[in-house]
């Protein structure tokens, strides 16, 4: 199928459950997929308790009902004092769950921003027509009174898809979030609670990928074909077009790619081969879950053309939504990317479901 489609369903996990995933495909090849886990979710709101100072770090642990979370950048904070934190990512194993004190209120179209005042259109949003009328409607609806943790103003933020939205569902959505915030915000004071949980796959499905037809009924992934795709998943070669092969692994340290031209001996196989993984790496490290440090040992190919490949990885990495840095080459030759850690790794994941 041509375009977008989303899948909405469940997988079996082996202690029995089932775990709530979505799927995004697009041309009918997997470009994104979500999965549940019993870790706190990004975007989970707590009342938590500061506990202790972390010299040389600048920040605190806190107590949560779902264990300790650690707060960078505290001032003015004593042990014991109740405050409102925001899951920032995912927690390494056997450390505290990330948190930041900035909440966000986010939704399809809409985001509060307490503490930080005034009314923001996305810069995608380029139709001044439409700027303007959005603009309007949110003055009409966002209180100007809404207050954050510590008495200052709140923003707003319209997110591009309300571009091609009906006004109506706009304004739904900025009166629901702007009722959210007020409701957490004017809960402050008390023991450690989870007063608002993350969005889970069918949710973030639904705020953050493009409107597409969506098949939610039960066994929706095999019937797309997406369990044959996940399933693809856990192992690390990836073919490429032509006779080039690519091998996505990670270790503790960092993630190898490894590019290979196969059977294709031509002068300028190397070099085919390098830019085709530089155009489906994106896609694997999203789909994978893996950011940190990365290493493309690349097919053998003449130095002028770095330029080349370079251009074509970057481009590639402009339509993902992970910050990725491209450091350089190293002495060896190797390209070398750093990548922001946004998703917990899929293979624990994997692991954790039935085949």
């Amino acid at each position: 199928m041509k375009g977008f489609q989303i899948a909405l369903d469940t997988l079996p996990r082996r202690d029995g459950e089932r775990a709530e995933a979505a799927a995004l495909l697009e041309d009918g090849q997997l470009s994104d997929l979500l999965i549940d886990t019993d870790d706190p979710r990004p975007g989970t709101i707590y009342r938590a308790l500061t506990d202790r100072p972390v010299k040389g770090q600048g920040g605190m642990f806190l107590k949560t009902p779902d264990g300790p979370a650690f707060l960078r950048q505290v001032k003015g904070l004593a042990p014991g004092q109740p405050i409102l934190v925001q899951v920032s990512g995912h927690a390494e194993p056997g450390k505290a769950i990330p948190v930041t004190a900035r909440l966000l209120f986010k939704s399809r179209y809409a985001i509060v921003t307490p503490g930080a005042p005034g009314i923001n259109i996305s810069r995608a949003i380029r139709d001044e027509e439409i700027r303007v009328s959005l603009n309007g409607l949110a003055h009409d609806i966002f209180p100007e009174t809404e207050v954050g943790q510590g008495g200052e103003a709140a923003g707003l933020i319209l997110r591009s898809a309300c571009a091609a939205a009906d006004e109506d569902a706009v304004a739904e959505d900025i009166a629901m979030m702007a009722d959210l915030a007020a409701r957490v915000l004017g809960d402050a004071e008390g023991a450690p609670e989870k007063l608002l949980d993350g969005p889970g796959p069918h949710d973030l499905a639904w705020r953050d990928w493009p409107q597409a037809q969506v098949e939610d009924a039960t066994g929706s992934f095999a019937t797309l074909g997406v369990d044959e795709m996940i399933a693809a998943l856990r192992g690390g070669r990836v073919p490429l077009p032509g006779a080039g092969t690519m091998f996505v692994e990670p270790t503790r340290a960092c993630v190898a790619v490894d590019v290979n031209t196969g059977a294709d001996t031509s002068p300028a196989a190397g070099l085919k081969a390098n830019i085709a993984a530089a155009r489906a790496l994106p896609r694997q490290l999203r789909l994978r879950g893996l950011g940190g440090l990365i290493y493309l040992d690349l097919a053998p190919f003449p130095k002028r053309e770095r330029k080349q490949l370079e251009s074509a990885l970057k481009a590639a990495l402009r339509g993902d939504d992970v910050e990725t840095t491209v450091s350089g080459w190293s002495v060896l030759g190797n390209l070398e990317l750093q990548r922001k850690r946004a998703r917990l790794p899929l293979a624990p994941i994997l692991a954790g479901l039935s085949e």
